[in-house]
């Protein structure tokens, strides 16, 4: 499965702590889009959908919440609870957000500006999408 989890360096003193994020460096792509989801009702699950190119870095900047990734053959639980991780996705994978403290804010840094046309919304269509790009690559090798 195509994810990781990414460090951020912070800068700390008795301030406090900073942590500087730039496109091509923590983030590993151009950033056309960043949104947040917060004030998230107690039991709901988001997302529900996965994305044909685009790449996303997810952050949990306050709170804490799960991931779960599907690549059509496993299934993966992500929790970020912690501002100094991000968790990079940069494949074609089912996600659901979820179990969302009662003050999380969830950064979602973006490599593209949105367009509906990316998104696979129905997971059946996933499960055929997935299977057509493997067909693909496999003809290809």
């Amino acid at each position: 499965m195509k994810c990781k989890i990414v460090n951020f360096k912070t800068h700390g003193d008795e301030r406090g702590n900073l942590i500087a994020i730039e496109q091509n460096n923590e983030i590993p792509f151009e950033i056309k889009r960043i949104y947040y989801i917060f004030d998230t009702i107690d039991g709901v699950r988001r997302g529900y959908h996965a994305h044909k190119e685009l790449q996303q870095m997810l952050i949990c900047i306050h709170g804490s919440c799960k991931i779960l990734l599907d690549d059509g053959d496993e299934k993966k639980i992500v929790e970020l609870d912690d501002p100094s991780k991000g968790l990079y996705l940069n494949d074609v994978l089912w996600r659901e957000m979820y179990d969302f403290s009662a003050d999380a804010v969830l950064l979602v840094i973006v490599s593209d500006y949105y367009s509906e046309d990316d998104y696979i919304r129905d997971y059946t269509d996933f499960l055929r999408f997935k299977k057509k790009i493997s067909c693909e690559k496999s003809t290809i090798n």
